[in-house]
């Protein structure tokens, strides 16, 4: 009789751990975060584009914003320290580059090429140390700020290197490759130094 008394007790105590540990995992599985995610990607349009890539630098910088309100004590300051990653390309907009060629004394003019450009910028941000004050905090607003002040730092910086004189020099090599193509098919290819030919 004692025997099955413990039994007995053993089966409800195993009843009962059996349940606490369902009600555990079930406890577990619940309480993970569930994410949804939706995304509608629109194309706005296509366009045609003839740019001439000659170089591309590598950026990074350290851009700290830090501002308040009222007045620049603790409560009332808000900072944020960022790291930005750039690839910056220079090169040419060849949209702006006539060509005309001459049939009979085979040669092909061309105008000089323009003057090298910043084409585009790909950059990341990584924020550290993003300290707010009780009465400040970073809005939408002042990250897309922050955005738009590193992407202008990045190409203050790119224009005052060397990268538009590199792309400037590449751009000239890209021309006499240019020439050798066409004097290797019978071809000459000049520089244009007189008015355009009227058609």
């Amino acid at each position: 009789m004692l025997k099955l008394r413990y039994l007995l007790y053993l089966a409800l105590l195993a009843v009962i751990a059996g349940g606490l540990w369902w009600l555990s995992s079930e406890w577990v599985a619940r309480s993970r975060v569930h994410t949804t995610q939706n995304a509608t990607i629109l194309l706005e349009r296509i366009q045609k584009v003839a740019k001439l890539t000659t170089v591309e630098g590598y950026f990074s910088e350290l851009y700290e914003n830090r501002s308040f309100q009222y007045f620049d004590i603790y409560p009332f300051q808000k900072k944020v320290l960022v790291r930005v990653k750039a690839k910056v390309s220079a090169g040419f907009d060849l949209e702006q580059l006539s060509l005309e060629t001459d049939q009979a004394g085979k040669t092909i003019w061309i105008n000089a090429l323009p003057e090298p450009t910043i084409l585009s910028i790909d950059h990341d941000l990584d924020y550290y140390d993003i300290s707010e004050g009780l009465f400040t905090s970073f809005s939408e607003a002042d990250y897309n700020k922050i955005l738009s002040e590193a992407k202008d730092l990045i190409r203050k910086k790119a224009s005052e290197s060397s990268l538009l004189a590199e792309a400037s020099a590449q751009g000239k090599d890209f021309l006499d490759m240019v020439r050798l193509i066409a004097e290797s098919s019978g071809w000459q290819l000049k520089i244009r130094s007189r008015p355009e030919m009227k058609q």
